[in-house]
């Protein structure tokens, strides 16, 4: 059997993995993302070379395809990311220009509706048709998984960390009161830095302060997981998923973070279907394993 390469562009790091028939990763690389004025050639440059490695080195089965995943708004059908505030690019043919440098069938795809669609056929919502798949780290999304597919409207749909949640704080998105301004694990690190002139990078180091009974910590947590059961109360109303899966980053908090959310969501619904809020099972392979999946549908269309 064939062998697919996937590529998930990030931010901070572009992961690559050589994945079986099976959905094995049998091997994987990672490298930083470039930046910079050409950060479209050189990030196509980079995914190229990661793709050519990992093929090299698949010597029992050969590779047939390329599933590659990027961040902020993507045209699938035409393969195109078409913007993206993390890597600062407009319009950009990925799906062509990578499949020009590689010589093989490349599909397009959004980095979260990836991992969310590895979570719902291979991880935590596996056996659910509807469910929502919501990373959070630098910054903070929705994967809409409904009647087993995924719902992307173009790429615009998931946007769940631009939704107004209230608190008034400005986005870097140019809009006032975004959840991802305030919930995502960015947010945390930053808001606890700004409440106290503490030197704070990461929102692990909230985590640990709120367990040790830090009060700023805890005024900072409890306004992120208040902002994130809003925003999940309106999902829930408006799609019914079955469960909502909580993955990035922030999940690694495990139940500091998702026994509050799941009491506070509660709280916000009535007659509503009431989700299972469980932690991502596939980690920081979700968005590889995506691609993979993307690849290989990709390979059995007619």
């Amino acid at each position: 059997m064939s062998a697919v390469v996937a590529v998930d562009v990030g931010g901070t790091l572009t992961k690559a993995a050589l994945v079986d028939a099976d959905h094995r990763v049998l091997l994987a690389r990672r490298t930083p993302t470039p930046t910079g004025p050409r950060v479209a050639e050189a990030v196509i440059d980079t995914a190229a070379a990661l793709v050519g490695e990992l093929r090299s080195a698949s010597r029992d089965a050969p590779v047939a395809a390329v599933g590659a995943v990027v961040p902020g708004i993507v045209d699938v059908g035409r393969g195109v990311a078409v913007w993206s505030e993390n890597l600062l690019w407009r319009d950009v043919p990925v799906r062509d220009r990578l499949a020009e440098r590689c010589g093989l069938p490349v599909a397009l795809g959004h980095d979260v509706a990836a991992g969310g669609l590895a979570e719902q056929r291979l991880g935590a919502a596996r056996g659910h048709e509807d469910a929502v798949f919501v990373p959070i780290g630098t910054g903070l999304s929705a994967a809409l998984l409904l009647g087993g597919r995924a719902h992307t409207a173009g790429g615009f749909a998931g946007e769940m960390g631009h939704v107004d949640v209230g608190h008034g704080g400005p986005c870097a998105c140019g809009a006032t009161g975004c959840l991802e301004a305030i919930a995502s694990a960015a947010a945390i690190a930053r808001r606890y830095a700004e409440r106290t002139g503490r030197p704070t990078r990461e929102a692990r180091e909230v985590a640990d302060l709120l367990v040790r009974g830090d009060p700023d910590a805890r005024r900072v947590w409890d306004e992120a997981v208040d902002a994130l059961a809003l925003g999940l109360s309106w999902i829930s109303a408006v799609l019914a998923p079955r469960v909502i899966v909580v993955g990035g980053g922030l999940a690694r908090s495990g139940e500091l973070l998702l026994a509050p959310l799941r009491e506070r969501l509660e709280a916000r619904l009535t007659f509503h279907r009431r989700p299972d809020v469980v932690p991502a099972a596939l980690g920081d392979e979700a968005g590889c394993l995506g691609a993979a999946l993307l690849a290989r549908e990709l390979l059995e269309r007619p």
